[in-house]
């Protein structure tokens, strides 16, 4: 099995809502872009929530729109061994330090998981620490993940929208 990393987090000072997925595959790490794999749904959803065609824009553009509506990215594994991009292959991973990342967001109110395994293991890395954030555990946005269609997981990724405004709960 080959080990795998993830990619540096996309935050900055103003980040509200933090969306966590597992560990980037194939596509994603062939591309260094988060959420590279054509078929994965995750810039159409989320686009769809902020009211942007992130599809559209240029990789570098959709993270900039992403800081602009004050949402992060990361990825709850730092390195693991896998053979292909499915969580269920994910082998001897090592956590991110999620904590001391969170620490450095002084605007956070919330994380969002994006699928079962990154809240499964993001939820054991914040510990106690979860407690202090609405927690979201939204359904993958990978085509492996097909049990959900498009607009039942659009209705579950739409609970992001009211934490991103300052006025949020």
């Amino acid at each position: 099995m080959t080990l795998k990393r993830c990619f540096p987090p996309v935050v900055d000072q103003n980040t509200r809502v933090l969306i966590l997925g597992s560990l980037p595959g194939e596509a994603s790490l062939a591309h260094n872009q988060y959420y590279a794999h054509k078929q994965n749904r995750f810039w159409s959803l989320v686009g769809e929530v902020i009211g942007e065609d992130l599809p559209a824009m240029e990789y570098t553009t959709r993270l900039h729109t992403l800081l602009e509506h004050r949402i992060g990215l990361w990825d709850v594994v730092a390195q693991a061994r896998r053979t292909g991009s499915l969580d269920s292959q994910i082998r001897d991973h090592a956590s991110n330090d999620l904590v001391a990342l969170i620490d450095t967001l002084p605007a956070l109110v919330a994380i969002a998981f994006n699928g079962g395994t990154a809240a499964k293991i993001g939820e054991r890395a914040l510990g106690a620490l979860a407690n202090r954030y609405r927690i979201l555990r939204l359904p993958s946005t990978s085509p492996a993940h097909a049990s959900l269609s498009y607009a039942a997981k659009l209705v579950l990724w739409r609970e992001i929208q009211p934490m991103l405004s300052f006025a949020s709960p």
